[in-house]
């Protein structure tokens, strides 16, 4: 669970953050500015299910943090959350490991949309837009039953922005501007939100723009293959009326410039300035209808989606990769009574994957489909007991490129609780085994399976998973810790098996004053593969070694009115190779500070200064790909970044 702090009401009323409707999850109050914090409880005590057993490890992004990624990256979204990290210094090749884990063994949706669609393994299968984001949600290690299929590890979860987190209530129409400047890589953003409710309708439309040039690492060096060239796009419609909720909603990111060759490398044996033109284009859809105030025995829940990655790369060899996942989900959840429910229903997951070379006459697919059965119940037999346990059943038919056909299937078990031992401690914990099927395989990569023999050796993967640990608040400082182990047993990687493991633990401070905050979180994790430890290329797609990371952030407020500052550091300890033929990992401490300014004449304006990396560090992030190869040289992160923003609510 994150280290959370409930603020006073006068340290609420302090904390002036003029734009919260803009970033979703809105806190109107009359005659007062909404209110931004580096507290992750506001945003938990939005999600209806925040107090259940099963969210007990749950990891919720502040809105600081995601307000200040809307024009960053996933690394700014996750920046103070050490045990969720991002590697890979651009938007197109960042991968992210939650305890170490990466990603893709996770299950991700947005909107309720599954995600995770594989994509070549040298840029990110999960590339996302922070700037039309409300909610994240990090389920670390153990995920409950109506999770959906796939989520051997935990789950992800992105929300996107709705019309009502835009608009005060009572407005039909609003809205608003973005803009950005970065002087290393003369960055420049822009995005635009529109809005509007009438009779029960809403909807919204939202475009956003960046475009710059190759920025500089610590040490001055131009990073060749790292310019912003983003287009995002989003567009939701939705009527609410007599208990009932149908919303649509759809969107759209392209990516398209001169990489590296391989995209999340700095190069071979140095910074290459040879480069290849990566057009990547990811799409989603949603529609969902449920009863969002259904109190008794039927309250259901219908979501349909769709989502898709296209990664085109025409030289050297005319490669076109396209994943995609077709989703149904049909559910209902019984409200037994106060604080004791049970969601029981039917999933469906259908997953392609196709290379296609023109020029080469290949043209090559992978496809699974996945039904599924699942119950889930959250109790409370107690004031001081909550319980969380459910069960699943997979059914996977598989298809491979040679023409291969498998059916796989099995069950999935979860339990979890939070016991309060006392007024001021929590003791909480969970365990699940989950099913995994056969996973889809890089798309790039399929050449490998075109063998008669190709699949012959494969099974279906299985997780087990257990986390243990506790949460201590006394006045204003809460202390929180835990241990947790993620086992993967048949993880593919083309026609082998392997086990991969993951273990390690989490700790967290957090401390509030009538006109701040300040939160410190701590992650430790080793990856081991067949028993041994893993490094980047035989824990690929699976996980990273990363092992001690601290994540620091503070915000306080000033004599004068409407001014905020703060700032975080970005810490990453000394790690060592078993393996003397490996580099080992050299540590780094980076800093970041901001300064915020609501001018109390201009209530809907901020004015945002940031310096990303003060001190100039040369690094590649912990979870960046191949540091610990002597013939790579891994994608730096940018060096000292200054970056001015400008908000306007209308």
């Amino acid at each position: 669970m994150p280290l959370t702090f409930r603020r006073s009401g006068s340290a609420a009323s302090c904390s002036a953050l003029a734009l919260l409707a803009l970033s979703g999850g809105a806190l109107h109050a009359q005659d007062a500015q909404p209110v931004f914090t580096l507290d992750p409880i506001i945003v938990q005590q939005r999600d209806e299910l925040g107090d259940e057993a099963d969210r007990a490890t749950s990891m919720y992004v502040s809105d600081r943090e995601l307000e200040r990624a809307r024009t960053g990256d996933l690394k700014d979204v996750f920046s103070g959350i050490a045990s969720v990290s991002v590697g890979g210094a651009l938007p197109l090749t960042q991968k992210i490991f939650v305890n170490g884990v990466d990603m893709l063994n996770l299950g991700v949706t947005v909107d309720g949309t599954a995600q995770n669609n594989r994509a070549f393994h040298h840029v990110s299968a999960n590339a996302i837009d922070p700037g039309l984001l409300k909610q994240v949600r990090a389920d670390a290690t153990v995920s409950p039953a109506d999770a959906g299929p796939y989520a051997l590890a935990g789950s992800v979860v992105f929300e996107t922005v709705d019309a009502t987190d835009i608009l005060e209530p009572g407005d039909s129409f609003g809205g608003n501007v973005r803009l950005s400047f970065s002087d290393n890589g003369q960055t420049l953003q822009s995005a635009l939100t529109l809005a509007g409710q009438q009779g029960g309708f809403e909807w919204l439309l939202y475009g956003k723009f960046a475009d710059g040039e190759d920025y500089e690492d610590g040490d001055g060096n131009r990073v060749y293959g790292t310019r912003a060239a983003l287009e995002s796009y989003l567009g939701k419609v939705a009527y609410e009326a007599g208990g009932h909720r149908f919303e649509f909603s759809a969107q759209r990111l392209m990516d398209s410039s001169l990489r590296q060759e391989r995209a999340n490398f700095g190069g071979f044996n140095g910074v290459d300035d040879a480069l290849t033109l990566y057009n990547t284009t990811r799409e989603s859809y949603s529609f969902v209808y449920e009863t969002p105030d259904a109190t008794g025995m039927w309250d259901p829940r219908v979501h349909i989606g769709y989502s898709e990655s296209e990664i085109v790369k025409p030289e050297p060899w005319d490669s076109n990769g396209r994943s995609g996942t077709f989703s149904a989900t049909f559910q209902n959840t019984f409200h037994l009574s106060e604080g004791n429910t049970v969601t029981a229903g039917i999933d469906y997951q259908d997953r392609f994957g196709n290379y296609l070379s023109p020029t080469y006459a290949e043209d090559q697919t992978e496809e699974s489909q996945n039904v599924g059965l699942f119950a889930q119940a959250r109790l409370q037999p107690t004031d001081r007991l909550k319980v969380s346990f459910g069960a699943r059943y997979d059914s996977q038919s598989f298809t491979g490129v040679n023409g291969f056909e498998g059916d796989f299937s099995g069950w999935s078990g979860n339990a979890s609780l939070a016991f309060a031992a006392t007024d001021e401690l929590t003791l909480r914990g969970g365990v699940s085994s989950v099913f995994g099927g056969l996973v889809i395989e890089d798309n790039y990569e399929y050449w490998r399976m075109l063998g008669a023999t190709a699949y012959d050796g494969l099974e279906a993967a299985r997780a087990d998973n257990a986390t243990i640990g506790f949460d201590w608040t006394r006045g204003d400082l809460t202390l929180s810790g835990e241990l947790f182990v993620t086992e993967i047993k048949n993880a593919r990687s083309s026609t082998n098996n392997f086990d991969f493991k993951s273990k390690g633990f989490n700790l967290g401070a957090t401390y509030g004053w009538g006109t701040g905050f300040a939160r410190m979180t701590l992650s430790h994790s080793d990856v081991e593969i067949d028993g041994a430890s893993g490094e980047s290329f035989t824990a690929q797609d699976y996980g990273a070694p990363l092992g001690t990371l601290v994540a620091f952030e503070v915000e306080q407020e000033t004599r004068v009115d409407g001014l905020k500052v703060g700032g975080g550091l970005d810490v990453a300890l000394d790690y060592d190779f078993d393996d003397p033929a490996l580099n080992d990992f050299d540590g780094y401490t980076v800093v970041n500070a901001w300064a915020e300014y609501v001018p109390p004449s201009l209530p809907n304006l901020t004015i945002r200064a940031e310096v990303n990396n003060l001190f100039d560090e040369q690094y590649a992030d912990r979870a960046t790909y191949g540091g610990e190869y002597g013939t790579i040289t891994p994608l730096r992160e940018p060096g000292r970044t200054i970056s001015l923003v400008a908000v306007a609510k209308f």
